[in-house]
C-alpha cells in the first residue's frame, strides 16, 4: 500500500522521444487525479489511504504544495547556476488546517495551472537546459531531466494511493 507503482526509479536521462512522453503523462495527469478523487463524499476525503497515512484530502493538497515548490525549484535551476534549494517539512504541511479540511477543488485547480505551464515551459527548453541542475540538500545534484521523471512518478505513486482505496473500501461511483 505504500508504493502502489513500486518506489521511485530515476532511469537514465530520457531522449526527445521518451521526454515527449513523460511531458504528455505530466500533462495528463491532473485530470487522472481529478478523475479519481471525483464523486468522493465528505467522509471518503477524509479517510486515511492507509492506516498511518495521510487522508485523501490531505493527498490532494500535498500534491498540490510539492508540485508548486518544485515549480519554483525548476524555475531557479533554469535562471541561477545551480541554486541550493530549500526542502520543507511535507508532514507538517500536511497537518495545517487548509490540509486537512479545505476543499480539494483549491488544490486541484492549482495542479492544473502548474502542470499546464511546467509542460508549456518544459516543451521549450534546449537539451543544455535540460542538463542544469539544482542542488538538493537531501537528494544531492538534480539535473531537469531527472525532475522531470520524478514528478511524473508522484502524482502517479499519490493518485495511485487513492485509486486503490477507492477498490478497497468500494468508494465506486455506484455506491457513493
Amino acid at each position: 500500500m505504500r508504493y502502489p507503482i513500486g518506489p521511485l526509479e530515476i532511469g537514465p536521462p530520457p531522449d526527445a522521444a521518451r521526454r515527449a512522453e513523460l511531458l504528455a503523462d505530466l500533462g495528463d495527469a491532473p485530470a487522472s487525479l481529478r478523475a479519481t478523487v471525483s464523486g468522493l463524499s465528505r467522509t471518503q476525503l477524509d479517510t486515511p489511504y492507509r492506516l498511518g497515512g495521510w487522508t485523501v484530502r490531505q493527498v490532494v493538497h500535498h500534491l498540490a504544495d510539492a508540485h508548486m515548490n518544485w515549480y519554483v525549484r525548476t524555475r531557479l535551476a533554469l535562471t541561477e547556476d545551480r541554486p541550493v534549494i530549500k526542502v520543507f517539512d511535507e508532514t507538517t504541511w500536511a497537518e495545517l488546517p487548509d490540509a486537512r479540511s479545505g476543499p480539494v477543488e483549491t488544490s486541484l485547480d492549482v495542479i492544473d495551472g502548474l502542470h499546464s505551464r511546467w509542460v508549456e515551459m518544459f516543451r521549450a527548453l534546449t537539451e543544455e537546459q535540460w542538463k542544469r541542475e539544482m542542488l538538493h540538500p537531501e537528494r544531492g545534484a538534480l539535473a531537469l531531466d531527472t525532475v522531470l521523471q520524478m514528478l511524473v512518478w508522484h502524482l502517479r505513486h499519490h493518485t495511485a494511493h487513492i485509486t486503490e482505496l477507492r477498490q478497497r473500501l468500494d468508494y465506486s461511483p455506484t455506491s457513493l
